[in-house]
């Protein structure tokens, strides 16, 4: 051992001491500093892993012990002092104690070469599925459990959806044998994808592949899995057969018995098929075995309320007193089997009559949804677009079940689309709404979801979270939302302006005001600063009622942006709705100073003028500024007909000095159309190039010019200049 311990000090390999290096992991190997302990990472949560190598291509790295040889060269730790143990006794002499050395650094994980390539191209564009693929797609190749582990975890915290990457996350970490995370990657998967059949059953096919089935324990843990939601599904009849199956494995003829009992009463795209089988299992198992001791209580005794007739013994079975029956007669033995016998067939009969009316409502009811069914073309998620038909076939399939069907089914179906119609926002706000009905905590759910996951960047369904959160009293909630989105998607203004409604509706105006002033020098310069000025110029007028600062900013909005007619607008409309004798002086500023000498339009200044006419004429106190306005609104008035008129006149002038198009110089002369007469009628025009005859008998070219059929007749009627040019 103390070979060996020396070996691994001098950079020996193993217990032989081959003198080769150690396995590494960063700077904390265990050939390094003499005294540092290395921590061996766990990456399973089992047994302690060797540290890894660097990485190499196909080199796997599994959760196992360590091999025999790396264990023996380990040196154990010396064990720890029990309280009533006596101490150890010191040594002679003393060494002087050693500096406490530094804390061993974390270990540094090693990822393949081109992995940090493919990271940063998904991490840089999250919502491009095709880097993320290509990602996943690397790491696979590479067989390298940590970068599989941080790619996958990263994906799925955008695409929760697809199935078949939960699929292959859970076999990679069984190849790895680190059972308790396949496990975990099951779990999740089917939390975040519940009506997945082919995870569902690529689960219960790992946990009986694993699990020992003598255990009750293990029996109790495929029970116990919640296949109710998924069993709802048009097209779980697989589910339904994988679970009918096991239960006869386990001989528990019994469950099988309440399995048929459910799904006889769901509408499954294979219902007839379950039908058949329920009742060979009635036909071929005795009634004692498949019916709980209830129902076979109850039949007994519907069957004794109306006895079968029994049927008529042989004559001369009965032999005499002290005498036995002659050979081959069996007597009342033979007529008490067949008793029960016949017993058992009624009891059949009387079973599978029962279930014949269920059994006719599925029918009726599977043949409701089946067009719909049949429509739905895409059941799973995929980045790609739908078509047309089937965004309609899932909405009338939604508006079908809201009003037919239960409230079960309706959140099964409502499950289904928004797996297939994950990226549209209109399938979300309709669960959402329909939820809000039924369940707070559902709708909340589904509102996270949508917002988390599928739909981060898409303002209506935010903007209704929060809506949503502020309507149940969730305040802080609600502007948590709000301004994480505004992060997410900065600059759109009905997400600003839903801000600044909420904090008005609670009463802090400041902290509106406060965000109205913080947009409008965020986009200063841009028009949106003006917008929002409109706005604040409203809220300090109506809500704070005070003219004097709403006058202040738009006037200051104005002398930044003078051209702005919206600017110009509210706030003469800001005047008119003062008192209109006290405020007469402002409101003709407002004409005179601002809109009319402003770099307007000369259609708005037309406007504006006309508007000052009638202020005065309805309200004004001065006949001279009446007149005034009125003379000066006729000159605007002539101005702005000859401005008008000037482009029409040249116009008509142009159009007169046109000269004559001349001829072009093209070789193949101009197109033209041409309005070709054949055999079925006229023809609609048809652009074509017309050649001279004499030109083209120049050129030389009678192999490759040849004149159509139906254009000869045209050509001999009096235009023999001109041929079609086939070519073009």
């Amino acid at each position: 051992m103390r070979a060996d311990v020396a070996a691994r000090r001098n950079g020996g390999g193993g217990a032989g001491g081959s003198g080769q290096p150690g396995p590494r992991w960063g700077r904390g190997s265990a050939g390094g500093r003499r005294g540092r302990r290395q921590r061996d990472p766990r990456p399973c949560g089992g047994a302690a892993a060797p540290s890894p190598q660097p990485h190499r291509r196909g080199a796997q790295r599994r959760c196992r012990p360590p091999p025999p040889s790396l264990r023996a060269a380990t040196v154990p730790p010396p064990p720890p002092l029990s309280p009533r143990s006596p101490p150890r006794p010191l040594p002679r002499n003393p060494r002087p104690p050693r500096e406490p050395e530094p804390p061993a650094e974390e270990p540094t994980l090693t990822y393949p070469l081109d992995f940090e390539k493919f990271w940063q191209a998904a991490r840089s564009n999250p919502h491009d599925f095709t880097a993320w693929t290509e990602l996943l797609q690397y790491v696979e190749q590479e067989n390298h459990l940590f970068a599989a582990r941080k790619a996958f975890d990263a994906f799925f915290a955008h695409y929760p959806y697809c199935y078949g990457y939960w699929k292959k996350y859970a076999d990679m970490e069984r190849r790895f044998d680190c059972s308790r995370e396949t496990e975990e990657v099951f779990e999740r998967g089917l939390q975040s994808i519940p009506l997945s059949m082919d995870l569902w059953i690529h689960y219960i096919s790992y946990l009986q592949s694993t699990l020992d089935m003598n255990l009750p324990e293990s029996i109790q843990k495929i029970r116990g899995r919640r296949v109710a939601a998924a069993g709802m599904d048009f097209r779980s009849d697989k589910l339904w057969e994988l679970y009918v199956e096991w239960e006869r494995e386990q001989g528990d003829l019994r469950a099988v018995t309440g399995i048929y009992d459910r799904v006889l009463s769901m509408p499954t795209q294979l219902y007839n098929h379950h039908w058949e089988k329920f009742k060979e299992h009635v036909l071929h198992n005795p009634p004692k075995d498949i019916l709980s001791p209830e129902e076979l209580l109850w039949v007994q005794s519907k069957l004794a309320t109306d006895p079968v007739p029994k049927p008529p013994e042989p004559e001369g079975t009965e032999a005499p007193p002290g005498e036995d029956l002659p050979p081959g007669v069996e007597g009342k033995a033979a007529a008490t089997d067949a008793q029960e016998d016949l017993d058992q067939e009624k009891i059949r009969e009387l079973v599978i009559s029962m279930r014949q009316q269920i059994y006719a409502q599925n029918e009726a009811e599977v043949s409701k949804r089946w067009n719909f069914e049949d429509g739905i073309k895409r059941p799973y998620f995929h980045v790609k677009p739908l078509e047309r038909a089937q965004l309609r076939n899932w909405r009338d399939y939604l508006d079908y079940e809201m009003a037919a069907g239960s409230h079960e089914r309706t959140i099964v179906l409502f499950e289904r689309c928004v797996i297939a119609c994950a990226l549209y926002e209109e399938f979300w706000i309709k669960y959402t709404k329909y939820l809000e009905n039924h369940t707070v905590t559902g709708a909340r759910s589904v509102f996270q979801r949508a917002c988390g996951y599928h739909l981060p960047r898409k303002p209506n369904i935010h903007l209704l979270w929060a809506a949503f959160e502020e309507k149940q009293g969730n305040l802080d909630e609600a502007r948590r939302i709000l301004r994480c989105f505004e992060e997410v998607v900065p600059g759109l203004a009905m997400v600003r302006l839903r801000r600044v409604s909420l904090e008005r509706r609670q009463g802090n105006l400041e902290e509106a005001e406060a965000l109205l002033l913080e947009a409008m020098h965020a986009n200063e310069g841009l028009p949106l600063a003006s917008f929002y000025a409109v706005k604040l110029a409203r809220q300090a007028c109506k809500v704070q009622k005070n003219l004097g600062k709403a006058r202040k900013v738009l006037v200051d909005a104005l002398e930044k942006d003078p051209d702005n007619a919206r600017l110009h607008a509210n706030l003469l409309e800001m005047e008119f709705g003062a008192d209109v004798r006290q405020n007469e002086g402002n409101t003709m500023s407002c004409f005179e100073r601002w809109a009319l000498r402003s770099p307007l339009p000369d259609e708005a200044k037309l406007i504006f003028s006309q508007r000052r006419v009638e202020f005065l004429e309805d309200f004004g106190s001065s006949i001279h500024s009446l007149l005034t306005a009125y003379d000066e609104h006729q000159k605007i008035l002539k101005q702005h007909a000859a401005a008008q008129e000037g482009p029409r006149k040249w116009l008509g002038r142009t159009r007169r000095q046109t000269p004559p198009p001349r001829r072009s110089r093209w070789p193949f002369g101009s197109p033209q159309l041409l309005r070709v007469r054949g055999g079925r009628g006229i023809q609609p025009l048809r652009l074509q190039l017309l050649v001279p005859a004499a030109r083209l008998r120049r050129l030389q070219l009678p192999d490759a010019v040849e004149l159509q059929p139906v254009l000869l007749a045209e050509l001999s009627r009096g235009r023999p200049n001109f041929a079609p040019h086939p070519l073009f």
